[in-house]
């Protein structure tokens, strides 16, 4: 995402100026845009223009100011539609009535909020730093499917999905699978050669059970040579194969843990909140007086000053309502200025997945409070 403008400070009013390059940035937009904030974006609408010979319509190009009232985010088509009320004076449209407008890839447009929390301060930061995504391709494969997905720093995108019904390998049965199975690598070879920019990626994991993932690279390194796809000749030390249980989505996780993946992007925040995650799981285990999750005891953990490492979900920070939002910021600004760590994880990515089966709220603690594990903690009037 590229940053076009700014003007704006914590706890003040001010605007913001962006161009979303990636899929990946469409999460960022959606997460900052919120109800009673403004957007300008141009935008087209058909109106009627007097020519003299009679009204005649027109596409007219138009730069249009919405107060949202409602936003809704298409994942796989990486388009914004928000809805409110015009507040720019324009001839083809009324002061106030109800638009809507559409944010796109490589369309600018500018946000206004009335106050800046520090949460959206750093997502427009976390949003225009290369740095931060973990520029991961994942191809997950087993005899019949295959998923191509790319991992970002907030988001985790299935590019592709390959299905094939496989005749059995015994009896008269043998040749057809051959035939098949072949059939299905070259379908799985077009997604990666289709989806995968190693000019991005720093990696292409091939990953799932059994010996599907080795077929499948030997089949991927010879089509590239025959058919002389450079892209893949010239990238074929960043191809890397990890175990996984299955070619779903969710076994991820799995190969975001191998450490040979983690040590290529160790410096992401994917692979930091990987790892945070995998250290709560354990700690849960061990000592499950230094690992709460749900907000009732998380809070209480605060208030203790006992939070070392702060897990939440920026699922927690879209909401409409004021209160509660304020309560998450208050609780991530303090975990921080108290010397810990607070990791906001994306609900689009598949750590941010698993946390959110934790109630989107978690804390490894600096010491051990067993008599606060045993309580029970309501969330009401904390959140």
């Amino acid at each position: 995402m590229k940053l076009l403008a700014e003007g704006f400070a914590k706890g003040t009013e001010g605007h913001v100026k962006l161009l979303p390059e990636e899929a990946e940035d469409m999460w960022h937009v959606y997460n900052l845009a919120r109800e009673g904030d403004h957007i300008t974006a141009t935008t087209f609408r058909k109106v009627q223009v007097d020519k003299g010979t009679g009204a005649d319509t027109e596409r007219l190009k138009l730069k249009l100011t919405l107060e949202v009232e409602g936003i809704e985010f298409d994942a796989e088509g990486g388009v914004i539609r928000v809805k409110g009320r015009n507040l720019t004076e324009s001839e083809h449209i009324k002061l106030g009535a109800y638009h809507s407008l559409e944010l796109e890839l490589g369309r600018a447009f500018t946000l206004y909020k009335a106050a800046w929390d520090a949460l959206d301060i750093e997502r427009v930061r976390q949003a225009t730093d290369v740095a931060l995504s973990a520029d991961l391709a994942a191809v997950l494969i087993t005899e019949g499917l295959a998923n191509v997905c790319l991992v970002g720093g907030s988001t985790t995108l299935v590019r592709a999905r390959v299905e094939a019904n496989l005749p059995r390998k015994r009896g008269a049965a043998a040749m057809g699978y051959d035939k098949a199975w072949n059939r299905f690598l070259e379908h799985v070879f077009n997604a990666v050669v289709r989806h995968v920019d190693f000019s991005i990626v720093k990696c292409l994991v091939i990953a799932g059970p059994g010996f599907a993932k080795e077929q499948f690279k030997e089949y991927m390194d010879l089509e590239a040579v025959r058919k002389d796809v450079r892209p893949l000749v010239e990238n074929k030390d960043k191809v890397v194969l990890a175990p996984a249980s299955s070619a779903y989505k969710h076994s991820l996780k799995e190969v975001l843990s191998c450490p040979g993946i983690a040590a290529r992007i160790k410096d992401t925040k994917a692979a930091r909140e990987v790892a945070a995650l995998q250290d709560f799981y354990d700690l849960l285990a061990a000592d499950s007086s230094r690992a709460f999750y749900g907000p009732g005891h998380v809070f209480a953990a605060a208030e203790l000053g006992a939070i070392q490492v702060l897990l939440i979900s920026d699922s927690l920070f879209r909401i409409d309502h004021i209160e509660k939002r304020r309560r998450y910021a208050e609780l991530v600004e303090g975990v921080r200025e108290a010397g810990g760590e607070a990791l906001i994880f994306s609900a689009m990515h598949v750590s941010g997945e698993q946390l959110t089966q934790l109630s989107g709220i978690a804390a490894i603690l600096r010491f051990p409070l067993p008599e606060l594990e045993d309580m029970e903690i309501s969330a009401e009037g904390l959140v």
